[in-house]
């Protein structure tokens, strides 16, 4: 199995490093590494999980292209040997897991869209019939697909906080109404797109978390797209509302956590191998399964 990246090193440089991602500001343009750094409860593991950063960055660039002419997005190129001094002479670092992209404003939202009652929207249900402040029927069955797909916004945490769901009214006060509008829209658009192509793929999209930015006066898309760590995909032969379902992100992590009653706060812990090895495995399996090609980074 290839070496873990948890974090990239290039001389010279400093990057910003969030929980996954290493963002390089190169005044223009960022050049944006994603690692195989895992969190879960909003925590960074000690160790990663090989491969992640290939999956992640490689399913976005999938989805960009996938969506070209329909929404204007922040990539501009994936390739190494295209990347400036001295980023070009790192390909043993960055090859596979990094976007050079367009520096954008970014709206300070998170858009989040749901097609499924799961999470945190089936406890909120349960307590209160709402999903986010959204009124829905009552009588739902854990995971059951929504009537229709519900925008609930939320905002932008700081690194080692949680997000805190928000109204679309509250979101509308923090970026403008019509700026609040749009993403909104095409939140939902592009998530009942991509859900009926992945439900071709045999995959149910049951939610998943947008990021746009204003460059130009436009709104874009940024960030990752319909990936596992920003999706919640499942296996629709396997699908049965009710239940809990099996998922193509770090389940395996957050269950390992949960049975060693991690306090889901402080350092995070290693994940021993087996664990690793699942969730790489899953991460892999997701971008097999989406694109239709094999992963060609395993070594």
């Amino acid at each position: 199995m290839m070496q873990t990246v948890l974090q990239t090193s290039i001389a010279g440089t400093k990057p910003s490093r969030g929980k996954v991602r290493d963002i390089y500001d190169l005044g223009e343009t960022l050049l944006i590494a994603a690692t195989d750094r895992i969190s879960a409860f909003d925590v960074i593991m000690t160790n990663g999980i090989p491969y992640k950063g290939i999956v992640l960055t490689q399913i976005s660039k999938f989805w960009f292209e996938f969506f070209a002419g329909q929404v204007e997005h922040h990539l501009i190129d994936d390739d190494v040997a295209g990347f400036p001094n001295p980023f070009c002479d790192h390909a043993d670092q960055l090859a596979g897991r990094t976007m050079l992209v367009k520096k954008v404003e970014v709206l300070p939202i998170e858009c989040v869209v749901r097609g499924y009652l799961a999470g945190s929207g089936w406890k909120e249900y349960q307590a209160d019939g709402t999903v986010c402040g959204v009124k829905l029927p009552a009588g739902l069955k854990q995971c059951q697909k929504l009537p229709e797909p519900i925008f609930t916004p939320a905002t932008k945490a700081e690194l080692g906080a949680h997000d805190e769901n928000i109204s679309f009214e509250r979101a509308a006060e923090i970026i403008g109404s019509e700026k609040a509008a749009y993403v909104r829209d095409r939140s939902i658009e592009i998530f009942q797109k991509g859900s009926a192509y992945a439900e071709s793929k045999g995959l149910i999209l049951a939610d998943t978390k947008f990021e746009w930015g204003l460059v130009d006066g436009k709104i874009i898309l940024i960030d990752e797209v319909l990936t596992p760590d920003s999706s919640r995909f499942w296996p629709a032969d396997k699908y049965e509302a009710g239940r809990d379902q099996e998922s193509f992100d770090k389940q395996f992590v957050r269950n390992y956590l949960e049975e060693i009653k991690f306090n889901k706060s402080g350092p995070g812990v290693e994940l021993p191998p087996d664990i690793v090895a699942k969730t790489s495995d899953k991460y892999i399996e997701a971008y097999e399964r989406l694109t239709g090609k094999p992963f060609a980074w395993r070594s």
